[in-house]
């Protein structure tokens, strides 16, 4: 059972659940209020914090003060440009719902639709269109900004602190406010192909040979697989579909995805298994069909969301995500980590694997040309983070780095020498906040 918070606080925990720490939770209605919690920031700092889906301690400030921007949702469409002006606590899922059936798509959305603009920009978030589309801050026009002294600043990508913000994880300020372009649609469907391949390196030769020919391209990894099936995928493309595509009848432009399923409140631990999730891969496998269809954006971009609260499918002790990115030309360490994870039979419900294109100029972001590949592991499972070190090394040795947004343990040294801008980033922190007012549980841990 966990300890009762002290009076006035409230614990919070990212989206794995595994680190929860206490601290006095403030839901500002517009961005005067978040300026003037921010002019009374306490000793131990201020934190912004949107749904709460950063894996790890982002969004947590043990002991200060954290601002739930949830209740910032205003948000406006110019219908001739596709050009968005949407307060941060607006979530994806919402303004989906509002954009689809006027024909419009977010221009990058992640692995949930339960993601806040302001979190967006935070993250600097990528999607399956990564090697086409970039990441979210590619598609930025401004940003609005809460600055340590209580200014309330818009900026444009003209200005160093707006690339220090985007990816720059809440710590140059609270976001209150984004404008960025959306992609237009004919339909709320995506014409999806499938194909499955026999093993890793039969997944990178496809990937590299075929992703060119689609907007979206992901891979599903089965890590249980041993052998000559090691690393064996189902590689999922799509792209838009056109209205012509659709069943005669068909509301083009329907769009109001809600889950389907609901986690239960508790799960005991080890319920995801090298058994459970050996006969899960195996059925998915098997189940997904190579050739075309036309499916609903949902559950293309988003079939975890079907399912509320997934995380706590994982037990009470929570989950592990580890993301990491190597450049192009260092297959072989990426070859080493899934050949590892294989041979020690850990135990990953969602595996997938992307290709990225060109980053923006976030210094902080996380994507670079080259292979990402994100798994999920229950925290419970013994040497893990033995197994994660020796993992962090070699993603350093090649070039590469982890995702801030994902990361709940990578130590202060990892981050010193995967992330080449970091210096620069913090010159401009530290011109912006001066005193340290932004703050937070990652930041702390990692030295920031």
């Amino acid at each position: 059972m966990s300890p009762a918070a002290p009076p006035g606080m409230t614990f919070l925990t990212g989206w794995g659940r595994t680190a929860p720490t206490p601290a006095r939770l403030a839901r500002p209605a517009s961005a005067e209020q978040v300026a003037e919690l921010v002019r009374r920031a306490p000793g131990r700092g201020v934190a912004a914090r949107g749904l709460g889906r950063s894996y790890g301690d982002a969004a947590q400030n043990a002991g200060g003060l954290v601002v739930d921007c949830t209740a910032l949702t205003s948000w406006s469409l110019d219908e001739g440009t596709g050009l968005v002006t949407a307060d941060a606590g607006l979530s994806l899922h919402d303004l989906m719902a509002a954009l689809v059936p006027r024909g419009w798509f977010v221009p990058v959305t992640p692995g949930t639709r339960y993601v806040t603009v302001g979190g967006a920009v935070a993250a600097d978030v990528h999607g399956k269109n990564h090697h086409v589309d970039s990441s979210f801050g590619a598609h930025l026009r401004s940003l609005t900004l809460v600055t340590a002294d209580g200014a309330v600043r818009v900026l444009t990508p003209a200005d160093e602190l707006f690339w220090a913000t985007v990816g720059g994880m809440g710590l140059t300020g609270v976001i209150v406010e984004a404008a960025f372009r959306c992609v237009p649609i004919e339909t709320s469907r995506v014409r999806v192909d499938v194909e499955r391949t026999r093993d890793l390196d039969h997944t990178l030769e496809t990937m590299t040979a075929t992703d060119d020919r689609h907007r979206y391209t992901v891979a599903w990894i089965d890590l249980l697989a041993r052998g000559g099936r090691m690393g064996r995928s189902v590689l999922t493309r799509g792209d838009h579909a056109a209205r012509d595509e659709l069943p005669r009848g068909a509301d083009p432009l329907e769009f109001s995805p809600r889950p389907l399923l609901a986690a239960p409140p508790w799960a005991p631990g080890g319920l995801l298994n090298p058994l459970t999730v050996r006969a899960f891969n195996e059925a998915w496998y098997l189940k997904s069909r190579p050739g075309t269809s036309v499916q609903h954006l949902a559950p293309f971009f988003h079939p975890l969301d079907f399912v509320d609260g997934w995380n706590r499918v994982y037990g009470p002790r929570g989950f592990v995500q580890y993301q990491f990115a190597v450049p192009f030309g260092q297959e072989a360490t990426l070859r080493r980590i899934v050949s590892r994870l294989s041979a020690e039979g850990v135990v990953s419900f969602l595996t997938v694997l992307k290709r990225f294109g060109p980053g923006t100029p976030g210094m902080l972001s996380f994507p670079m040309p080259g292979w990402t590949l994100a798994l999920d592991i229950p925290a419970g499972v013994r040497g893990l983070a033995r197994l994660l070190r020796a993992f962090d090394e070699q993603v350093a040795e090649a070039g590469g780095r982890l995702y801030l947004a994902k990361d709940s343990r990578m130590a202060a040294e990892t981050l010193a020498a995967t992330y080449p801008r970091l210096a620069e980033w913090r010159r401009v922190r530290d011109e912006a906040d001066p005193r340290g007012v932004f703050r937070s549980d990652l930041a702390r841990r990692l030295g920031l």
